[in-house]
């Protein structure tokens, strides 16, 4: 078998390629710079400039499957023009792999697309299952149903669609979870707000296996990649400071302190969004990392 991920080379993006190597999937990946590009046999790169609506369709040549992984990240500052970024390098990407196989004979059965959980509503409250009924009600979840909808143009083509809504990352390689690491050593970590917003969590490898084993039963529809056990805010500091046995004296951080300083981007830390693994579960799909704390024990140690 040979996919085709784009965003390979970011966090997410390698922890399945090194999946899709060690169980003998072949990798084609597409590459904004040409620098990054490698030609072996099982990991070959391509040329795409999504901006410009380039790409080199070679890189579709004896293709299975492909990991929609691109996007712009939304851990920058939200300036009115980075946020036109975060929605067009979403809409741009989709569109030109889309348009690229309208006049391509390929062997492409299945698109796998990353989303986000952002896409709920912040909630303290609701258990959000796949079915609940979308209302944009944020720039996040714009930015998802935009994203969403784009890929359900592969279906058009004949292609399975799946979509992986995809919680808090915990990777000790970078992400979420290295940027709470710094004040939690340096022992001024806090909650952020009253810190009961539900943070709903996954380690990268059950991430990336949730990827393959979508893949391997070809699973249409839309899941949540999320462990089954989510956990507050301040829970998640203070199970991460117990981890590194560091102190937690600091009072909570005030939510408009945290506005003042991000912008609109703080939202990231003070949504609430409870997110059900009950679908995938009932697939078959196995979390081995399915609480929290022994997640951060195999990510710390």
């Amino acid at each position: 078998m040979r996919v085709l991920i784009t965003g390979a080379t970011g966090l997410i993006g390698k922890e399945i390629v090194k999946c899709c190597l060690k169980k003998g999937i072949q990798v084609n990946y597409l590459t904004t710079s040409n620098s990054k590009i490698e030609q072996k046999d099982d990991y070959q790169g391509f040329y795409w400039n999504p901006k410009s609506q380039d790409i080199d369709t070679n890189c579709f040549k004896d293709v299975d499957a492909i990991i929609h992984l691109a996007g712009a990240t939304v851990s920058k500052r939200w300036t009115p023009c980075y946020k036109k970024e975060i929605l067009s390098s979403r809409r741009d990407s989709t569109r030109l792999l889309v348009n690229s196989l309208k006049g391509e004979m390929h062997t492409i059965k299945q698109v796998i697309s990353a989303s986000a959980i952002g896409i709920y509503p912040d909630s303290s409250t609701n258990y959000y299952e796949e079915n609940y009924k979308i209302k944009v009600s944020s720039f996040l979840s714009k930015v998802t149903h935009i994203w969403e909808s784009e890929v359900d143009a592969f279906s058009a083509l004949g292609m399975v669609v799946s979509k992986i809504r995809i919680g808090l990352v915990l990777s000790n390689k970078g992400g979420a979870l290295k940027e709470m690491l710094k004040p939690i050593k340096m022992g001024v970590g806090s909650a952020f707000g009253d810190g009961k917003q539900w943070q709903s969590w996954i380690h990268i490898s059950d991430l990336a296996e949730l990827f393959l084993y979508v893949l391997k039963h070809q699973l249409p529809g839309v899941y949540n990649a999320v462990a089954p056990n989510p956990v507050t805010n301040a829970e998640l500091i203070k199970t991460i400071a117990n981890k590194l046995e560091a102190p937690l004296f600091m009072p909570n951080i005030p939510k408009i302190v945290m506005k003042m300083v991000l912008g609109e981007m703080h939202t990231l830390l003070f949504d609430s969004q409870r997110v059900s693994s009950k679908k995938i579960e009932d697939k078959g799909f196995y979390f081995k990392h399915h609480h929290l704390q022994p997640a951060l024990t195999d990510l710390l140690s």
